[in-house]
């Protein structure tokens, strides 16, 4: 055998022992967990970690999660409890937990978050909603998402879910409510310029009988303020360098 056909023959050999080689090698980004999946026994109960693993080509399997934390909006609509319709629109922040991935990958499978979470949010928001009317939705709006932010977590951990962050974004009623309201507002507002034209109107009658029983001396009254006020700003002034004693240059004024 020539030296050019061993060193072919080495050539070959190196790269099916390295084609063998990356085919039993897999990687796990940062961020990501993976699960292996067995010809022979299935799902595997251990997770893989950041960094570089070898698995048994062609045997087994990488199954990669993404574990980071990422936002999901799920719009739901429900009754309140004195029967108004409600849309409500939560958004969670979620991550899987890594030692329940296998059991998720076995039960739901890689759309876990497209299967579970919209479940999960309508069942809780409908109970939880159904136990306030439409007004105190409103006001008691902190209170309603406490209560389904802790309702929620409680129930998502029962499916190796972790959730960050609840927040209730979007809250609107029927059209029946929001007519009802905004007929009470305009009323409201209505009930306040009627009040406010009374105030008005007895203020000038007051104002009148004060008039009649002072005569005189409350417009007397009126003109001592008026120079007190006028003496006042012109001692601020840096051209005013004296003012005459007394008060009846100022009174002497054309009214």
């Amino acid at each position: 055998m020539s030296f050019l056909s061993k060193i072919g023959y080495l050539g070959l050999g190196v790269a099916l022992v390295g084609g063998v080689a990356q085919t039993a090698l897999y990687n796990v980004d940062g961020g990501h967990r993976a699960v292996i999946f067995d010809r022979f026994r299935g799902v595997q109960d251990i997770v893989s970690g950041e960094g570089t693993h070898f698995l048994i080509p062609w045997v087994q399997k990488p199954i990669i999660f993404d574990i980071r934390s990422r936002p999901r909006s799920v719009p739901v609509v429900t009754g309140s409890k004195d029967l108004q319709n409600v849309n409500v629109t939560l958004r969670i922040l979620f991550r899987p937990k890594a030692d329940a991935l296998p059991n998720i990958y076995t039960n739901v499978g890689l759309d876990y978050d497209e299967r579970i979470l919209p479940s999960i949010t309508n069942e809780v928001l409908k109970a939880v909603v159904a136990q306030f009317d439409a007004s105190e939705m409103i006001t008691q709006r902190e209170i309603v998402s406490h209560r389904v932010s802790e309702e929620l977590t409680e129930r998502a951990a029962t499916f190796g879910l972790i959730l960050d962050d609840i927040s209730l974004t979007h809250l609107t009623f029927g059209r029946e409510f929001t007519q009802a309201v905004e007929m009470k507002q305009a009323e409201m507002m209505r009930q306040a310029a009627v009040i406010t034209a009374e105030g008005d109107s007895e203020g000038a009658k007051l104002l009148a009988l004060a008039f009649r029983e002072a005569g005189e001396g409350l417009v007397e009254l009126r003109k001592l303020e008026a120079a007190e006020d006028i003496a006042y700003q012109l001692s601020g002034s840096r051209n005013i360098t004296y003012l005459p004693s007394g008060q009846q240059t100022l009174l002497s004024l054309p009214q």
